[in-house]
């Protein structure tokens, strides 16, 4: 079993910057594979970017890429993703998932393990 946990997120301006954090415990994290997904009210849950188990290969929404960056710390069993440039649209609810042995699922149902997400909220 593995505890997923996020943090960062808040109210932000237009234009502004975010970073989030996924905090894992109970595996070792360095083995999973971390994803962040996004839900926007009255929409359905969409995919933003994904990081391989070793930190070597991530892969982004055509969307936003260029605008968010994700990154881990296996020695601290946390991921990140920095959103910068951050515009109304971004407001959401952001998920962190995590899933061992898979190289940078997309999809949400490939996911094993969820956080209960943190509200990022872009003003205009």
């Amino acid at each position: 079993q593995v505890h997923v946990v996020e943090s960062g997120g808040g109210l932000v301006q237009a234009g502004g910057s975010l970073r989030l954090s996924c905090a894992a415990s109970g595996r070792t994290f360095s083995w999973y594979a971390m994803g962040w997904f996004r839900q926007a009210p009255g929409k359905e849950r969409e995919f933003v970017a994904v990081i391989s188990w070793t930190g070597g290969s991530t892969y982004y929404s055509d969307s936003l890429r260029g605008r968010f960056t994700i990154s881990r710390d296996n020695a601290k069993n946390t991921g990140y993703l920095q959103m910068n440039s951050l515009k109304p649209e971004d407001t959401a609810v952001y998920y962190c998932a995590v899933v061992p042995r898979k190289l940078l699922p997309s999809r949400a149902e490939e996911y094993d393990y969820w956080g209960q997400g943190t509200q990022v909220t872009v003003s205009s």
